[in-house]
């Protein structure tokens, strides 16, 4: 959804910036075929204890939330994979005896995409534990131009890389399906929007199957549905193979700019 939208702005000469946040798993440049030209690595510091400095008086303990660091003895331990670069530890240290080093926890890559849509993606390296850090500065990273449209395809579910992907945005589109499980992720994700202050509409995928629960929901949130994407063989086959709904079925590009045109009519500014 996010890149046929891409593609839609694109295809009316307002090629937007498009970020694809989903930073475990990113995947729109398979669909988007970007050209990369820019690189850089995202660090995070983290804390290290220098013993000859420390008195083990476990004060960074005592102030570290998240558990990152513990004094045995008269040994200062810190998990790195804990720590949410706060500094606290640092700060309140009365020995001085913590410096913060760099520690590496991804790369962002840039460049053009298809019809002229500006690209640009984060990457977690295997085995790290927090896509926020990354998401957080791929979204200060990649700057719009004066008057772009910015697209952030998110992450699914609820969790923090979502929170973090769609925080400061100015419209929420969230993908359902018309089943229990469907529901009940959307029930969860427009929970979400709610505590962000974000306005919302619905696109239900796989329309067709189940049942008209998300449907009957909607209306009693007054939530708009502002797409059906019907349940077709030639879409999952299509998407399976690296093409974008445009081009599986290129009469949805009305229907792709009528959902842009709700969206900025709601927001009070068309695109």
């Amino acid at each position: 959804m996010a890149t046929s939208l891409a593609l839609s702005l694109a295809a009316d000469g307002k090629a937007p910036l498009f970020l694809d946040c989903d930073v475990e798993a990113p995947n729109a440049g398979l669909f988007l075929k970007p050209t990369f030209e820019q690189r850089s690595d995202v660090s995070v510091l983290i804390p290290r204890v220098e013993e000859a400095c420390c008195t083990s008086c476990g004060r960074c303990a005592e102030v570290c939330q998240y558990h990152a660091i513990a004094v045995l003895g008269k040994k200062v331990l810190v998990f790195s994979q804990l720590c949410h670069a706060c500094g606290s530890c640092r700060e309140q240290c009365p020995e001085d005896a913590i410096r913060e080093v760099p520690s590496v926890l991804g790369v962002l890559e840039a460049g053009p995409a298809q019809n002229g849509i500006a690209f640009a993606r984060g990457m977690m390296d295997v085995g790290e534990p927090m896509a926020g850090p990354v998401i957080r500065k791929l979204k200060q990273w990649a700057s719009p131009g004066d008057g772009q449209i910015v697209i952030l395809d998110a992450p699914p579910g609820t969790a923090c890389p979502v929170v973090e992907s769609i925080r400061g945005s100015d419209f929420l589109l969230l993908v359902t399906e018309p089943t229990p499980f469907g529901l009940h992720d959307l029930k969860l994700a427009v929970q979400l929007g709610q505590e962000l202050s974000l306005p919302i509409g619905v696109v239900i995928n796989r329309d067709g199957i189940g049942d008209a629960e998300v449907e009957q929901y909607c209306g009693t949130e007054g939530l708009p549905i502002l797409l059906r994407v019907p349940f077709e063989r030639a879409i999952a086959e299509g998407t399976a193979r690296g093409r974008t709904l445009l081009e599986i079925h290129p009469q949805m590009g009305a229907r792709l700019r009528a959902v842009l045109e709700q969206i900025g009519a709601r927001l009070g500014s068309p695109p």
